[in-house]
């Protein structure tokens, strides 16, 4: 059952939307105040908020920023609910972040056109942001295994080379070391490598090779 939350000031409205939403399957939330809509948006985690524009204390458009703005709920979609004509007050609210919005008095047919809609971008935007997720994590393995593989055969080269060098009756101890040095680098390499990878917040994914994308390491936004 999908999640509604209703902000609005007048309890009238609020009682008025919870019936009809209800009778068509949602689950409602409700909020009497900006405040108290913030707070409830970041506790419930809603799949949708309907949202009054013109509210006292703190306005619509302001609750609309707010949401948008938090990691925690900038994916929610926003419809907001206005008496408001005038076409810089629509603007204003779109601009704040709001997916849709629907005119006072609204009719129910209207109503549940618009959040369905909303619903199915929602839904469609998580699938894709999803799939991201799932690039990232594709093009991330391929990087490291890029990156990674020519260290790692040095030291796999190097650990036999000590391995044959020590089974001589006369080793040779400066061979050991320098073959140890090699370990040492490649070590390096290796970890320098994880930490800039765990270091990037928005990886540049190009092309690479078979049709598998890598991580441009360069390009990658890092954590300061």
């Amino acid at each position: 059952m999908k999640k509604i939350l209703v902000i609005d000031d007048y309890p009238d409205n609020v009682f008025l939307l919870q019936d009809r939403l209800e009778q068509e399957g949602f689950e409602v939330i409700k909020a009497y105040d900006g405040n108290m809509g913030i707070k409830k948006a970041i506790e419930e985690k809603p799949d949708l908020i309907l949202l009054d524009i013109m509210m006292p204390g703190i306005s619509g458009y302001e609750v609309c920023k707010t949401l948008t703005n938090n990691e925690e709920t900038k994916q929610i979609p926003i419809i907001l609910l206005t008496a408001l004509t005038e076409a810089e007050n629509l603007k204003e609210g779109l601009q704040a972040g709001a997916f849709d919005y629907i005119k006072k008095p609204f009719n129910r047919t209207e109503l549940v056109a618009r959040i369905k809609s909303a619903l199915r971008f929602s839904e469609t935007n998580k699938f894709l942001i999803e799939i991201e997720k799932i690039k990232t994590y594709a093009a991330t393995v391929v990087t490291a295994n890029h990156e990674i593989k020519q260290p790692l055969t040095l030291i796999n080269l190097s650990t036999a080379a000590i391995r044959r060098e020590l089974s001589k009756d006369n080793f040779s101890k400066e061979a050991v070391l320098k073959r140890i040095e090699f370990i040492e680098n490649a070590a390096r390499d290796i970890i320098a490598v994880l930490e800039k990878l765990g270091s990037i917040k928005k990886p540049v994914i190009t092309p690479y090779v078979n049709d598998l994308n890598i991580i441009d390491l360069e390009s990658g936004e890092t954590e300061n």
